[in-house]
């Protein structure tokens, strides 16, 4: 989401490399870069201005020590003034009361339905919180359906009235079923418009005047950027919202909408939505954010991540049949699908340090073509995919007319699982040295591993 604007602010500290220095000047024309750099990313204007007079002041008022040079000093008074933009400290609420009552809103088509679904999923899992999800949206076409399907998927019970149009009424009841079922959480998902308007306000305060909730959420679309935050000042005004979710910030935002929404409000912004499953759904972190503008990346994130979706499991079977050299195609697919649960590429290399210079050599890399190797192995027999030997030329016509592609992309997923095939058994032979070293170190030395290491893990 932020690349764009990691680029800029990267290409504007160049500037104070060499300077012996952090002076009125040098510090005066690097910030006009970064104040182009964020009203390029669609961050507010006011914004902008506090930010960048912010940083100016902090980077003059502040010694700079002999170990770091000037540009690296500009790039932690950067750090330390996004991390407070962004809200300081993770923030995530505690959802108090018993039930406890959430109200989600926002504007039609910022992903509100899917979010409650989320924020149900989260909650439960992470903090075995026992939701139930209440739709009141009943304008939108399907959108009862929507949320119904959603609580199915994750196991959460979802009070519906289809037919109903008493927005109160089934708000009244939902929050009756949530009681007599024990449920100690209540998310509500209202109704929401294309544009704001008196009607969709009226419903809201009314809601929020019988229901009383805890939290209310605004949920915004990371897309929309300054219009974001324009809309998200609208609903403070009227129902003073508690915290914000942003949505969909694994696509081509500029990131404006989230450096913009705390200042605007001052409402946390406490989660984002990373992808389309529901899984894709993370407390909101303003260190890590800002690392990851600052190209610092975030390799905690990355771990959590992976802890989180991947099956810990099936990645120690497949490193072991990697290190055994018994990897076949079916291990293959297995492994494409395992990386795509931690979700794009470019996604990925966003949260690995020096990630602008990475992006640049992952831009070449065609996300479809990953879909068309899954595509290829997904067609070949299992009795293919464990011999591949087998598969001659009547087979990969076959293949290819079955994944939808050519004879050339058919041959290309093999030729890579042959190159795969083959580092691999390097690794093998790697292996095996390796543990007739530690045998041979184990004897001499007192520990039984290598170099007198107790426990010395092998391949």
């Amino acid at each position: 989401m932020f690349e764009q604007l990691s680029r800029r602010l990267e290409e504007a500290m160049k500037k104070l490399r060499g300077e012996a220095r952090l002076t009125d000047e040098n510090v005066a024309d690097s910030l006009r870069d970064v104040r182009r750099a964020l009203l390029e990313a669609d961050v507010e204007l006011d914004v902008a201005k506090s930010f960048v007079a912010k940083v100016k002041e902090r980077a003059l008022g502040q010694s700079v020590t002999l170990s770091v040079t000037p540009g690296e000093h500009m790039i932690k008074v950067l750090h330390d003034s996004l991390v407070e933009t962004l809200g300081g400290e993770a923030a995530e609420p505690n959802f108090p009361g018993n039930p406890t009552l959430v109200m989600m809103v926002g504007l039609q088509g910022s992903g509100k339905t899917t979010s409650a679904a989320k924020l149900a999923n989260h909650l439960k899992e992470k903090r075995a919180r026992r939701p139930m999800l209440v739709a009141c949206d009943v304008y939108r076409p399907a959108a009862v359906d929507q949320l119904q399907v959603l609580g199915k998927k994750i196991g959460v019970p979802v009070h519906a009235e289809p037919g109903e149009k008493d927005v109160l009424a089934i708000a009244k009841r939902g929050r009756q079923a949530a009681r007599d079922a024990a449920c100690d959480l209540v998310i509500f998902d209202t109704a929401g418009r294309l544009q704001i308007d008196e009607l969709l306000m009226d419903e809201l305060l009314k809601l929020k005047k019988e229901l009383q909730p805890q939290e209310i959420v605004f949920v915004a679309d990371a897309m929309t950027g300054q219009e974001a935050v324009r809309v998200a000042k609208t609903f403070h005004e009227k129902l003073s919202i508690s915290g914000a979710i942003l949505t969909k910030t694994d696509g081509d935002a500029r990131g404006g909408a989230a450096l913009s929404l705390r200042e605007a409000t001052k409402a946390r912004l406490l989660y984002v939505g990373t992808g389309e499953g529901i899984a894709a759904f993370e407390v909101f972190d303003p260190q890590r954010m800002a690392g990851r503008i600052l190209g610092m990346g975030d390799v905690v994130g990355l771990v959590e991540r992976a802890q989180e979706r991947l099956d810990q499991g099936e990645v120690e079977r497949l490193g072991k049949r990697m290190f055994k050299n018994q990897f076949d195609l079916e291990d293959m697919l297995a492994q494409i699908r395992q990386v795509r649960k931690l979700g794009s590429v470019m996604d990925i290399v966003g949260m690995l340090p020096g990630a602008g210079k990475l992006k640049e050599k992952a831009g070449e890399i065609d996300e479809k073509a990953i879909v068309r190797v899954e595509a290829v192995i997904s067609s070949m027999t299992k009795q293919e995919r464990k011999s591949p030997k087998i598969i001659d030329g009547k087979r990969r016509a076959r293949i290819a007319k079955g994944s939808g592609t050519d004879l050339q992309q058919v041959n290309q997923v093999l030729k890579q699982y042959d190159q795969m095939k083959q580092m691999m058994q390097q690794f093998s032979k790697m292996g095996g040295k390796m543990k007739q070293m530690q045998k041979l170190m184990g004897a001499r030395g007192k520990g039984g591993g290598m170099g007198g290491f107790p426990g010395m893990p092998g391949f």
